[in-house]
Parts: structure tokens; C-alpha cells; sequence
């Protein structure tokens, strides 16, 4: 017994399972959590390492290199990326798919722990921490108000923070632009002349003085008394008291010798929205909790910290959660409208109302089923899910509707309801089973294949391959059940019946006339196509071969243009510029952006604490734009203008981004970049600025440019070993006394009402004014005589590298490469044939990087997932057909869809990205459909009927499921076709290929199929009858012998 008879014969039971599928399925639905995309684990760690005050050379040789060398021993190592800066090291590793991460950073820290010995002393201890998109922050959070800048940090230090923190899911909160309270100590070089003591003698007696510590208990008969030694600081007036002993035992108090007051420490960032200085507040949420989820609660401790505080002003300049919420009710109304125009399309050709919410039925339960599964594995509803799922629904009729035309088509030719749903499911089984089965396989190969595809689509592939198995079930099962019941007394009719009433659609009667012609003049054109076959191949294969010539003319690209209304303006000024110059650059360019109607919130951040910055000197200008509906203008378009505008200002590096979540997942944003490798970092800004210069001569090319800062400025401090030893002074000492003198030293902490105040420790800011007041900073040796700088060491100016690049252990350069053409990829071309023929001296070579080398790995890897997808797709065919050869006529429908694509993706000025290319994927599985109904009749009646009739009746008989299942396919993907909403643009272009791609191969499988099929048929019965005549002279042949054997 077959699911479809047991369905039937146990109505109530299937229809328990039914609701059961769809409780489950509706709470599974409520329950999922939302997000932009799958929760993805990037196979890439990162260590961080400080080095204080050492220059970039420095911290390279000392470092990075014995880092780096650790490393390279670390297992499913892909690359090694590393980027030294002034006191700082960073080394990204980048491992291979699929790498266990948590495995991967414990090996990494034992490989590091083998050379930390080698590590200079003064650094500090390597930090290893995995790359995770969590750490962006979900939601920025600017707060301003009528008061001084340390009054409002004040309040928010003591009351906000508190707020926002205790959030649920919120992991961390930065403060950008805030100032920190310090008590300075500011000591006299002269005093301490006078005097004959040291900064590092008073920084140890505020360390050893600043000090509760318990000290033991006694007894008082029969209590025990605990014993604490009481010495903190509890003013600024205390640490003023505080006596220093000098070498002839006399006490100098500190104050005597050193201006001590509370302030507040420079300020090291600024942060402004909408022109309005602002602290600015980063919340990033941890890594398990629900990005929309996190950002409501947030909005809602907003609300109630506006109430609390309402001489704050709270205002939201960034939040993920608003996005993810917009594309994913765009992207779910394209699939409610495209479920709906699909069973308004079911409805035109069956006429029925009651068979249609039969074919209707399938899409609801298959989707609560594969969500009931989503949940189980613990995945989010996001962009990529709601597009599988919008995609699968124009599939998910598919099943239903072959199982449910055959049923028809017995239902007409006489028998009863139940028997020709028993009857008409069991007849397409198979058919049915290799329709879902071809589908789903061409999945299989997309989720396992390496790169960017394999890493972002895996849950896409993995959600509408439940949904088709759901489908499978549910036609097989549902339909069955259903149909013996509601067709038993009512056949399609041109009305419609509500209660005692009758409805006439004008349309109807004109659709089935137009349906009915449809087939017969198919069949007429399919006789005569029938007896000039070689026209037919040729013409077929000729439209094949034209048709070549489009995949040159839609242009490539990594991932298709969104347009998320948000751009960022990175400025990058000289080493050294002070916070007040970066804000005069700075504030002329963010008026000119706030003038600007389409803008709807603009932020900045200025120097160090601004997200994402690596370095002091990098500010950003994040831009907001109103909804799109509201401007004329694109993204795209703004960011050009801003770009040629921006172009003609001196004294910064200044780039100008879109701001795409795509673009984020992909990691690159450059079009095109060309590393070059070498040695000296002199050679190589030289070849690099030479070949800016050729390639910028391209006509496509926007800009091409060195992505090398200009070097920092430094004063070299040259020990006189000799003298120095005199005095008992080691380089260290040299070293250490003067960056206690000049960077100052935190000697210890004022705490006072719990909070901690830095106790900083220098000498006043005069002696870092020139190189002659610094020659006059004392430095103490081990004799205990003090000897100004100047006398031991010579000052000398210089430049060392801002930053030192190296990628396998090798330094590097960038040629950052911005193009603006159709295609990307034959632009890059003419860039590497450039580069191929510069003369690069001995040891230096180039490498190709940034979109077009992650689009060639990427199109190289989702090649493979095609040609695997078309091995298994065949291996299938053969199963089911007994037959090795008629897989290949089959299929023969997958390169007409490859034409229908890439003309469709022409005529919409699309460009092939893999977004299109995994459409191209699917319809491998997809187009096969029609030929498996056709040949499948064929096989099954032409013994009957004879072959050449059952060739003419084939497309004849399956072509109203065909149209059915083609049309609902592609009517289903229409609203996502035309990347409408917020993120519909990303998603478009696979909607397009795949719409394209089965109209052409739908056109070409009714004429060619048939006429392959006899092609290959009489091939088989030429090679039959020749085998046939063989054998029979064989037999002729060993008779005459057997007779000669006789007569002797």
C-alpha cells in the first residue's frame, strides 16, 4: 500500500498529522528568532599585541616576525595577514572552511605561549580572539544636553551606562568622546635636581603609599580581631601631604615640589551628531542573543532613560534592528505575493475553487513544516531563509499539481473520485519522486562548496530542501486524501458557486479556449517538427551558440548593488595631527554632507575611539539617508557626487564608501586590488606609485591608489654608550626615563565614591615643546648621579612608517583599484595584463586581490557546485530510466535555461554575480521537470499507442502541468524579481535567471524533447537492427559449419 491509498483509506488520521504539522509549525514561527543573516562562524582569528612606544619597524622585527613564525605551523592555515603599527601589533589569521574555531584559537595560543619568552619585556601578552560580526554594534546611541561636556560625561558615566548595560543581550557599550577625570601631578625638573630624587622614585612611594591592606588578627579573649593597614588616598589634598624621603633622611612634601590638581584628562575623541557635540554610546550585543530582540529592548530602556533624565537628549543615529526588520517584511510580502499570484494562476487553468485550495494548501504546510525543522536546528528567520523560502514557493506547487492534472485527467476519462486519486498518484509516483528528487540534489553541492557561497548560503540551501521533501509528502499524501473527497461530485466548470448561487468568470472560458488551441496547434507544429528533426537540432543548437555570446556582454560583479540608504566618509590625517586640527579638517567636510536634502542623520567620530579605526588619526563620518522612497537620488549616485567633490582637498586620505551588508559579509570593498610583495618598504611604495600611474590611465579606472600613509615624524634618541656608562646608564634606563617623562605615568588610582581617578605622574608639558628642552630631561644612573639627556645622547629628526604591512610573512603594498564599468572582470584583465608586463626587479611580484579575486575563487567554486549538480542530476535520470543514454536527452533543457538566464539578466541590465550564478545552479534541478513528465509518458505509452503518437500526445497531454508548473514558478517569483524594499535589490538578480531560464527551456523541451527522443530512439533501433543482422549471419554461419562438421 502506497502513501496516497493509505491517506485515502485513513482520512482523519491525515488530517490529524496535517494540523499537528501546522501547530508545530506556527509555534515554531513565533518562536524563531530574527536577524539579517544566518549566524555565520568566519573561519578567522586575530591576535593583538602591544609594544609602548616602539615604532612600527620596531614592534615588526621584535613582535610580529616571532608571532607570525608561531603561527605558521598552526593547523588548516589558509593565510596569514599581519599589520604592525606605532606600539601595536595585528596578526590575522585566515583558516580554511569549515575549521572548528574554538579549536583552531587554542592551538594558536599553545603556539604562541612556545615564543613569548622571546617577546620583549616591556610588551604586552598577546590576545587571540576570534572574528565575529556580533562585535559590530547593533545600535548607536548619541547622547547630548545643555551642560559642559564633563558634566554631561559625568551623568552618563553614572547613570546611563548603568541603564543600557544590564540590558538583556547587550554584551559591551563604548563611549566615544567622553573625557576622563585625572589628578595630575606635575613634578618641577629643577626641585627634583634640587632635590636628588626621581620620577620613578615618587611613582613607587604614591604605588606603596595608595594602600588598605589586611594585616593579620588578634585576640581580645575570646574574639579574633581582624588587623587592616589603612593608607588610600582620599583626596587630591592628601596625595599633596604626602612626604618623600630624601638621601639625607630630611622630608620634602610632594606638594613642595609638584603642582598637583584635579582635572580632566585631555580629550582624545569627539563625537557630534547632526552637528551637536554628543557623547556617542557603541552597544554591540553578545554573541547569542537576537540582534532585533536586543535592539527593541534597548529602545525601550530609551524611553524610560527620556522620562528619568529630560535634560538628556537620546538620539538612535544607527540601528541594525530597523533594517532587518524592513528587509525581512519586504522579502516576506514578495512571498505572500507571489504565493498568491501563483494559486490565482493554479485557479486559471483547473477552474475549480476547491481544487485550487487543494494546490493551495501545499504552500501554508510545506512552510510550516520547513519551519518547524528551522527551529529544531536552531536557525534564525532571516534575509537568506526568507529568500529560499520565497523562491521554493513557486516550487512547492509543482508536486502537487502533476499529481493532481493526472487524478484530473482520469476524473474526466470516467472513474470515480477515489479511484482516480489512488490510481492518478500511483501512475506519476516515480515522475513525481525524480521532479523533487532533481531539485533537491543541485542543493547538496551549493551548501558544501568552499568560499563566500558555501559559507553564506548553507542554511539557504538547507531550508528549501525541507520545504520540496515537504511538498513531496504533501502531494502524495494531502492531495490524494483531499481530492477523493472534494472532486467526487463537482468536474471544472467556467463558474463558481457560493451556496445556492453561481458566478461566471469571463476569463475562464476565453483561458481554456486559449489552452485548448494552445495544444492543438502544438501538436500540429509538433508533427512537422517531428519530420525535420536536423532543422530542429540545428535551428536549437544555433539559438545555443548565439546565445554564448551574451555571458560577455551582462558584465560581472561579486554581489549585486543594494541600496541601504548609508555611506561612511573615512578620513585618515598626518600622524600627530592634534584633535583641534582633525576638527577644523573635519567640520567644513561634515556641514557640506548635513546640507545635503537627502541626508538624514549624519555622526561623527574623531580619533582614537572611533569604531573600527586602527590607529589615532582615522575620523569617520557616518551618513544616514532618508528612505529611498522619499529621495531621487541612490546611494550610488549620492556617494559619486560626494566623491568627485571631496576629490579636490589636500592634507588627508579621504574615501567614500557605500555601506552594504552584503559587502560586509564578503569582507572586501575594493573593486579590484593588486598586492605587491617585496623586502623594502621603500622599493615597494615606488612600484606601487608607478603602477597607479599606468593603471589610472585606463579609461574605466576611477581612481587607482597607494594604500600607503605618510610616514611618522620621530625624534631619534642616539645613546653615547661610552658616556653613558660613565654614568651608570643603560639604554633601558634612557628609554624608561623619558617616556615617564614625556608620555607621563600612572602611578596608582584616587578612588573616591567607588569610582577610580588616575594619579598621572610627568613633567610639565614645556619640556615636550622642542628637542632642547628635551635634552634638558634628567636621567638617573645607578651611581645615583642625574645627567640631563643632551649630555649622554644625541637628538636627531626623522620619519619611520606609519604602518607596516605583511601577508605570509611577507611585506606588502596595495593598489587599491576603484572601476566603474559593466564588467568588471574584463576591466580586470586589462589591469593584469599591466601588471604582467612591468619589469618588477628581483624579488618582488604581485598579487591580484580585493572583489575580482573573491568573485573568481567564488565563481571558480560554484563552477564545481554546477558541474556536481548536473553528475547527480544525471545519476538520477539513469536511475530512474534504466538507461544510460537518456539522462543526456533530458537534460538537454539545461542549456536552453542558460540562454533564457543570461537573456533575461541582458534585457534587465543585470549583471552574472552569485547571486544569479546559484540561480543558474538551480535550474539545473528545476528545468528537468518538464522533460522527466514528457519522456516519462513516452517510455510508459509508447508500446501502446506506438512511439510517434506517443510523442505527439506527450506534449499534448502533460502540457497544462507543465505551463501550470512553469507559470506558477515563475508568476511566484515575480515581486522578488523586482527587488523592491529594503535588501530586495541584493536578492533579485536569482529571481531573474531563474524566471528566464525556465520560460526558454520551457519553449524548447515541448519541440525538442520529442524530437530528441525519436532521434536517439532510431539511433537505438539502427544499432538494434544491425546487432539483429549480425546475429542472424552469425547464426547462418555456425549452422553451415555444424552441417560440414556432419558430412565429414
Amino acid at each position: 500500500m502506497n502513501l496516497a491509498s493509505l491517506s485515502i483509506k485513513r482520512p482523519v488520521a491525515t488530517v490529524m498529522l496535517m494540523l499537528m504539522v501546522v501547530v508545530v509549525g506556527f509555534y515554531s514561527l513565533i518562536g524563531l528568532p530574527r536577524d539579517l543573516f544566518p549566524d555565520i562562524e568566519y573561519p578567522v582569528a586575530l591576535v593583538i599585541t602591544s609594544y609602548p612606544n616602539a615604532s612600527p619597524e620596531e614592534v615588526e622585527s621584535m613582535v610580529t616576525e616571532p608571532i607570525e613564525q608561531a603561527l605558521a605551523s598552526v593547523e588548516s592555515l589558509d593565510e596569514m595577514q599581519s599589520m604592525t603599527m606605532q606600539g601595536t601589533s595585528y596578526v590575522m589569521i585566515q583558516f580554511q572552511m569549515d575549521t572548528d574555531m574554538n579549536f583552531a584559537t587554542l592551538n594558536m595560543r599553545e603556539k604562541i605561549a612556545l615564543v613569548s619568552d622571546m617577546l620583549p619585556d616591556d610588551a604586552g601578552d598577546p590576545m587571540v580572539m576570534k572574528m565575529d560580526m556580533s562585535s559590530i554594534p547593533i545600535l548607536q546611541l548619541y547622547v547630548s544636553g545643555d551642560m559642559p561636556l564633563n558634566d554631561l560625561n559625568t551623568e552618563i558615566e553614572n547613570n546611563v551606562l548603568s541603564y543600557i548595560e544590564r540590558v538583556a543581550g547587550v554584551a559591551s557599550v563604548q563611549v566615544n568622546g567622553a573625557v576622563d577625570e585625572e589628578v595630575a601631578v606635575q613634578i618641577s625638573q629643577e626641585k627634583l635636581t634640587g632635590y636628588g630624587i626621581t620620577l620613578a622614585q615618587i611613582a613607587q612611594t604614591l604605588a606603596a603609599e595608595n594602600i588598605n591592606m589586611p594585616s593579620g588578627n588578634v585576640t581580645k579573649g575570646s574574639t579574633e580581631i581582624i588587623v587592616r593597614t589603612i593608607g588610600e588616598f582620599d583626596s587630591a589634598e592628601s596625595i599633596k601631604n604626602l612626604p618623600i624621603t630624601l638621601s639625607d633622611r630630611s622630608i620634602v612634601r610632594l606638594g613642595e615640589i609638584a603642582n598637583i590638581s584635579e582635572q580632566y584628562q585631555d580629550q582624545d575623541s569627539i563625537s557630534r551628531i547632526d552637528g551637536k557635540t554628543a557623547i556617542g554610546l557603541m552597544i554591540t550585543k553578545q554573541s547569542d542573543a537576537n540582534t532585533v530582540a536586543t535592539a527593541k529592548e534597548i529602545q525601550h530602556t530609551i524611553k524610560e532613560l527620556e522620562q528619568k533624565f529630560p535634560d538628556l537628549t537620546f538620539t538612535v543615529g544607527f540601528n541594525q534592528a530597523d533594517f532587518i526588520e524592513s528587509s525581512i517584511s519586504s522579502v516576506a510580502s514578495s512571498a505572500i505575493e507571489g504565493a498568491i499570484l501563483a494559486v490565482l494562476v493554479v485557479f486559471l487553468f483547473l477552474k475549480n475553487i476547491r481544487t485550487t485550495l487543494v494546490i493551495a494548501l501545499s504552500i501554508p504546510i510545506s512552510l510550516l513544516a520547513t519551519f518547524a525543522m528551522m527551529s529544531a536546528r536552531g536557525m534564525t528567520l532571516n534575509l537568506i531563509t526568507l529568500c529560499s523560502l520565497t523562491i521554493a514557493i513557486g516550487l512547492l506547487v509543482d508536486d502537487s499539481i502533476i499529481v493532481l492534472e493526472n487524478i484530473f485527467r482520469l476524473r474526466q476519462n470516467g472513474h470515480s473520485a477515489i479511484e482516480a486519486s489512488q490510481k492518478g498518484s500511483g501512475e506519476i509516483f516515480l515522475a513525481v519522486l525524480a521532479s523533487t528528487l532533481t531539485k533537491v540534489v543541485v542543493f547538496l553541492p551549493i551548501a558544501l562548496s568552499g568560499g563566500m557561497a558555501g559559507l553564506m548560503f548553507k542554511d539557504f540551501c538547507f531550508t528549501i530542501i525541507i520545504a520540496l521533501l515537504a511538498s513531496l509528502i504533501v502531494s502524495l499524501s494531502i492531495v490524494p486524501m483531499l481530492t477523493s473527497r472534494l472532486l467526487s461530485k463537482s468536474l471544472p466548470t467556467d463558474y463558481i458557486r457560493f451556496g445556492t448561487r453561481r458566478y461566471k468568470f469571463r476569463l475562464l472560458p476565453k483561458f481554456t479556449k486559449m489552452i485548448e488551441d494552445l495544444k492543438e496547434n502544438y501538436g500540429i507544429f509538433e508533427q512537422k517538427a517531428l519530420k525535420k528533426r536536423k532543422r530542429v537540432i540545428f535551428a536549437c543548437t544555433l539559438i545555443f551558440v548565439i546565445s554564448i555570446v551574451l555571458v560577455g556582454i551582462v558584465g560581472t560583479e561579486l554581489l549585486p548593488a543594494s541600496d541601504e540608504g548609508m555611506f561612511t566618509v573615512s578620513i585618515d590625517t598626518p600622524y600627530g595631527t592634534s584633535l583641534q586640527d582633525k576638527d577644523k579638517f573635519i567640520s567644513p567636510i561634515e556641514e557640506y554632507i548635513r546640507s545635503m536634502p537627502e541626508v538624514k542623520h549624519c555622526t561623527l567620530n574623531i580619533g582614537t575611539s572611533s569604531f573600527m579605526s586602527i590607529g589615532d588619526d582615522s575620523s569617520t563620518l557616518s551618513v544616514t539617508l532618508v528612505d529611498k522612497n522619499e529621495r531621487n537620488k541612490t546611494t550610488a549616485d549620492i556617494v559619486k557626487k560626494v566623491k568627485k567633490d571631496l576629490s579636490t582637498l589636500s592634507g588627508a586620505d579621504i574615501s567614500v564608501d557605500e555601506s552594504s551588508s552584503m559587502g560586509d559579509m564578503s569582507g572586501t570593498s575594493t573593486d579590484m586590488s593588486l598586492i605587491i610583495k617585496g623586502k623594502e618598504l621603500a622599493d615597494l611604495e615606488s612600484l606601487g606609485n608607478d603602477l597607479c600611474t599606468k593603471i589610472g590611465a585606463i579609461k574605466e579606472v576611477v581612481s587607482a591608489e597607494l594604500d600607503v600613509t605618510e610616514g611618522n615624524p620621530e625624534v631619534k634618541v642616539i645613546l653615547n654608550r661610552n658616556t653613558a656608562a660613565y654614568y651608570g646608564i643603560t639604554a633601558s634606563q634612557l628609554a624608561n626615563g623619558l617616556s615617564t617623562a614625556l608620555s607621563g605615568n600612572t602611578a596608582t588610582n584616587l578612588k573616591i565614591d567607588g569610582e577610580e581617578i588616575a594619579i598621572n605622574l610627568s613633567l610639565p608639558d614645556s619640556y615636550t615643546d622642542s628637542i632642547d628642552n628635551m635634552k634638558q630631561i634628567m636621567i638617573t644612573g645607578s651611581t645615583g648621579l642625574q645627567v640631563p639627556v643632551g649630555q649622554i645622547a644625541n637628538l636627531e629628526f626623522d620619519n619611520s612608517p606609519s604602518a607596516v604591512n605583511r601577508l605570509n610573512q611577507q611585506r606588502f603594498v596595495t593598489v587599491n583599484i576603484d572601476i566603474d564599468a559593466k564588467d568588471l572582470n574584463a576591466v580586470s584583465t586589462q589591469i593584469i595584463k599591466i601588471a604582467d608586463s612591468y619589469q618588477f626587479p628581483d624579488g618582488y611580484y604581485y598579487e591580484t586581490g580585493g572583489q575580482q579575486k573573491e568573485m573568481m575563487e567564488t565563481f571558480v567554486n560554484l563552477t564545481k557546485a554546477l558541474l556536481v549538480a548536473l553528475a547527480l542530476v544525471y545519476l538520477l535520470l539513469a536511475a530512474q530510466f534504466e538507461s544510460l543514454t537518456q539522462p543526456f536527452m533530458i537534460m538537454m533543457a539545461i542549456p536552453f535555461a542558460m540562454s533564457g538566464a543570461f537573456l533575461a539578466l541582458f534585457i534587465t541590465g543585470t549583471k552574472l554575480s552569485m547571486i544569479s550564478f546559484l540561480g543558474l545552479i538551480m535550474l539545473a534541478g528545476i528545468v528537468v521537470n518538464n522533460s522527466i513528465l514528457i519522456v516519462e509518458f513516452i517510455h510508459r505509452n509508447k508500446l501502446i499507442m506506438g512511439r510517434d503518437e506517443a510523442l505527439i500526445q506527450a506534449g499534448k497531454l502533460r502540457l497544462r502541468p507543465i505551463l501550470m508548473g512553469s507559470a506558477t514558478t515563475c508568476v511566484g517569483m515575480i515581486p522578488m524579481s523586482m527587488g523592491l524594499g529594503d535588501g530586495g535589490e541584493t536578492l533579485a538578480p536569482m529571481a531573474i535567471s531563474i524566471i528566464g531560464g525556465l520560460i526558454a527551456s520551457t519553449l524548447v523541451t515541448l519541440i525538442l524533447i520529442p524530437v530528441l527522443y525519436a532521434s536517439f530512439d532510431d539511433m537505438k533501433m539502427k544499432r538494434e537492427n544491425k546487432q539483429r543482422i549480425r546475429d542472424e549471419k552469425l547464426a547462418i554461419l555456425e549452422a553451415k559449419w555444424q552441417n560440414e562438421d556432419a558430412k565429414q
